[in-house]
C-alpha cells in the first residue's frame, strides 16, 4: 500500500501532463504529493522521510514553476532529490553504525546477515546511481522535448530505480550468510 501511495502522484503527474500540459501536471503533482504524504501519515503514524523530502522539493520547485511559468524548476526536482539522496548515502558511510543502504534494505533480506563491506559497496552504488541519474535527468531536460523529459522521468527513471533495487537485492541475496 505504501509503494502505491508513493507512486500515485507520479501517475497523476503523467496523466495531467498529457491532458493539460506541464503547469496542470505540476499543480496536480503538488496536490497528489501532499495527499499521499498525509494518507501515509494517517496510516503509519509518521511521515516517511524520503517522501517528505520529495514533497517539500515538489512544493518549492512546483510553486516556482507555476509562479514564474518556467518548467525548468520542476524539471530540476528529480536531480536535486537524487543528489541529496546520494549525499545522504555518502555521509552515512562515515557517520553512524550502519550505512543508509543497510538501514533501508536490510529488512528485505529477512534474517540474513551481510558483511559491512558488502553494505558499503551497495551504499556506494547508491551514491553513483544518484549522481548519474541526476545528471541524466538534467541532460534530458535541457536537450530533449518537454514530452520526452516527462516520459523519461515517469517511465525511464522509475524503471531504472526499480531495476537498480532488484539487482541490489539479488546481489545481496547471494552475499548473505545464512544462519
Amino acid at each position: 500500500m505504501q509503494l502505491l501511495l508513493e507512486y500515485l502522484p507520479l501517475a497523476a503527474f503523467a496523466i495531467a501532463y498529457f491532458a493539460g500540459g506541464i503547469y496542470v501536471a505540476t499543480a496536480t503533482l503538488m496536490a497528489a504529493m501532499v495527499v499521499s504524504l498525509l494518507l501515509l501519515r494517517l496510516r503509519s503514524g509518521k511521515f516517511p522521510t524520503l517522501l517528505t523530502a520529495s514533497t517539500i522539493l515538489v512544493l518549492l520547485l512546483g510553486t516556482a514553476t507555476l509562479i514564474l511559468r518556467n518548467a525548468r524548476f520542476i524539471q530540476w526536482k528529480p536531480s536535486i532529490f537524487l543528489w541529496v539522496l546520494a549525499a545522504a548515502f555518502l555521509v552515512s558511510a562515515f557517520v553512524g553504525r550502519e550505512p543508509l543502504a543497510q538501514r533501508l534494505m536490510q529488512s528485505a533480506l529477512g534474517d540474513d546477515r551481510v558483511s559491512r563491506s558488502d553494505w558499503q559497496k551497495i551504499n556506494f552504488a547508491w551514491v553513483v546511481f544518484g549522481i548519474v541519474a541526476g545528471v541524466a535527468n538534467i541532460v534530458i531536460a535541457y536537450h530533449a522535448t518537454e514530452a520526452t523529459w516527462v516520459k523519461a522521468k515517469v517511465f525511464g527513471l522509475t524503471a531504472a530505480m526499480f531495476l537498480f533495487i532488484v539487482a541490489q537485492v539479488a546481489w545481496l541475496g547471494t552475499r548473505a550468510k545464512r544462519n
